[in-house]
């Protein structure tokens, strides 16, 4: 059904994520991009077609506004690239746009590009304060992300009687996958007692609950399945992706009909991925997974949303150790947004990339045994947009 099957990727770069005031945003762009051509032993003069993925250009400048960003830093010029803005999903849905082209059989061989910059910016420029200060004069002034969530994060403790040392399982599971992972952001453990103790950024939301502020970019390489063994005899298949928008971002949270313990859009996303790729049981078919969490409370509501458990026993998976490395389903093996860093463009096709390497078995230290399926997710625009992947081996 679909594209299911028809696409493959064959080669992916990522740079490691943090506050890399060491590089441009084309600094990492490249980077990223010629890791993932030589990955796939293909030369800029074979790609025929780019979609860079990047939400928001004007936090450091105008680098990233349009594909141009992509052909003059890697040599493309004079093919078709085209931007993709799609709040925090902008990444997975760039990946989304190159592989429906592949499928429709426009182009053979293609790039996917992921990239933010977003610590050189003054703290009066920063993300957070623009949501302040150029937001919708009437609805949501003054909102955050931390304070969007916090209320996610309430509602839940209501609704299914846990608190916030569940939160603190989500934190201690994912910085301690980061502490593996020689490109995550933070790359350091942390103990439920030190969770406990952090002061709060948005009740009951504290310092280890928010993902950071980061710079990073990610790139893959995708083309038709049937050409992929003339490039590589390693190569990983794209069995789904879908993607939804289900509300719009200034009103998500006035919605009568929302009851801030679940997303709409990834539940809509996941359904679609799940027909594409013929899922019926994600929880026992899929080996590995990397899904959004931007805030603790997202991780869990997500593992509900995306039907790896029931509605109210996300937080289940989480203290029970299902989803650390060696768990039934490890999930966010990579340390996620919460240790990786969340450069909004980047995120999607890191996560990705960082499928791919399990379902290939180089994941080093974080490498799930026998990983065969995998499911990447992104969460964006409070809640409003969705992406969601599964990838196999062929």
């Amino acid at each position: 059904m679909g594209l299911a099957g028809q696409v493959a990727i064959i080669g992916t770069g990522t740079v490691k994520f943090g506050e890399n005031f060491h590089q441009s945003y084309t600094d990492m762009v490249y980077e990223a991009g010629t890791a993932a051509m030589a990955d796939a032993g293909v030369e800029p003069g074979r790609i025929q077609a780019g979609w860079l993925g990047t939400y928001e250009p004007l936090l450091y400048g105008y680098e990233g506004n349009a594909g141009t960003f992509v052909g003059d830093t890697l040599n493309l010029l004079p093919i078709p690239i085209t931007r993709v803005a799609a709040y925090c999903a902008s990444g997975m849905e760039a990946v989304r746009n190159a592989a429906l082209a592949v499928a429709s059989g426009e182009y053979d061989l293609v790039l996917a590009v992921g990239a933010e910059k977003m610590r050189e910016v003054p703290s009066r420029g920063s993300l957070v304060t623009q949501a302040v200060e150029r937001g919708h004069p009437v609805l949501c002034k003054g909102r955050t992300p931390p304070g969007m969530f916090a209320l996610l994060a309430t509602r839940y403790f209501k609704e299914y009687g846990i608190d916030e040392e569940a939160l603190g399982h989500v934190a201690v599971k994912n910085h301690f996958h980061g502490s593996l992972n020689p490109k995550a952001h933070f790359q350091k453990p942390i103990t439920l007692e030190q969770h406990a103790r952090a002061p709060k950024v948005a009740e009951p939301l504290g310092l280890y609950d928010c993902c950071p502020t980061t710079d990073g970019a990610a790139a893959c390489i995708l083309t038709r399945a049937d050409l992929a063994p003339r490039f590589t005899d390693r190569y990983v298949l794209i069995r789904g992706i879908a993607y939804s928008v289900a509300a719009g971002y200034w009103n998500t949270q006035f919605d009568p009909a929302w009851d801030f313990t679940s997303f709409r859009s990834t539940r809509e996303a996941a359904a679609a991925a799940y027909r594409m790729a013929g899922v019926r049981d994600p929880f026992k078919e899929i080996d590995v997974a990397e899904c959004h969490d931007c805030f603790t409370i997202t991780e869990i509501i997500n593992y509900e949303d995306l039907g790896l458990c029931r509605p109210g026993e996300g937080a289940k998976l989480a203290v029970g150790g299902v989803t650390r490395l060696g768990g039934d389903l490890p999930v966010n093996t990579s340390g996620g947004l919460k240790s990786c860093g969340h450069p909004v463009g980047a995120s999607g096709v890191r996560m990705i990339n960082n499928i791919v390497d399990q379902l290939l078995g180089r994941a080093g230290r974080m490498q799930v045994k026998d990983a065969r399926t995998g499911l990447a997710h992104t969460l964006g625009g409070p809640g409003a947009v969705a992406c969601v992947a599964v990838l196999s081996q062929p």
